[in-house]
C-alpha cells in the first residue's frame, strides 16, 4: 500500500473523485501544510493557518499508479487559481501535491512540467509541490461527504 495526499479545492469533490478509481482502497479529508496544530474546519476557514483542504489517499501501487492519480489530479481541477477554486477563495483552496518519497517528488515535478509544457492551460500553473506534512484529519461530517448526500460533484473539472 501506499499513500499521496493532493489539495485541488474544495476537499469533497476531490475525494470522491479518487474515490471511485479502481485500485485506491481509502480516502480522508483533512487539513495540511499548515502552521497551526489540530486545525478545525472554522480555524482553517479564517485563512490564517496555511493548511490546505486535502485528500489523503491510500492506494494499491499494483492497482493504479501514482502517475495516474496524478493524471486524475491535474483533469480535475483548475491549477492556474491562485489559492482558490471557482467561487472558493482562500489558501486553503490552493492547489499543491504533498509528496510522501523522493520518488513521488520527481513523479509530481516531472508530470508538472508535462502539463506546462503541453500548455493544457492558458494560464501559468500555480500547483505547489511540497513534502507531505502532518495531516490532521477533518470532522466526521466532512468524510465523504458528497456521497452521504447522494451528490454527484462540487468541484470544477477544466
Amino acid at each position: 500500500m501506499a499513500k499521496a495526499t493532493f489539495a485541488a479545492g474544495c476537499f469533497w469533490g476531490v475525494e470522491l473523485t479518487f474515490r471511485q478509481l479502481p485500485g485506491v482502497l481509502s480516502t480522508r479529508v483533512g487539513y495540511t501544510g499548515g502552521d497551526f496544530a489540530n486545525p478545525t474546519y472554522q480555524d482553517v476557514c479564517t485563512d490564517r493557518t496555511g493548511h490546505a483542504e486535502a485528500v489523503e489517499v491510500e492506494f494499491d501501487p499494483a492497482k493504479v499508479s501514482y502517475e495516474k492519480l496524478l493524471d486524475v489530479f491535474w483533469e480535475n481541477h483548475d491549477p492556474t487559481q491562485l489559492n482558490r477554486q471557482g467561487p472558493d477563495v482562500g489558501t486553503q483552496y490552493r492547489s499543491a501535491i504533498f509528496y510522501h518519497s523522493p520518488e513521488q517528488a520527481a513523479e509530481a515535478r516531472a508530470s508538472k512540467e508535462q502539463v506546462e509544457r503541453a500548455h493544457r492551460f492558458s494560464k501559468p500553473v500555480v500547483t505547489q509541490i511540497l513534502p507531505a506534512a502532518e495531516f490532521f484529519q477533518a470532522e466526521d461530517y466532512h468524510q465523504q461527504y458528497l456521497e452521504k448526500r447522494g451528490l454527484a460533484s462540487c468541484h470544477i473539472k477544466t
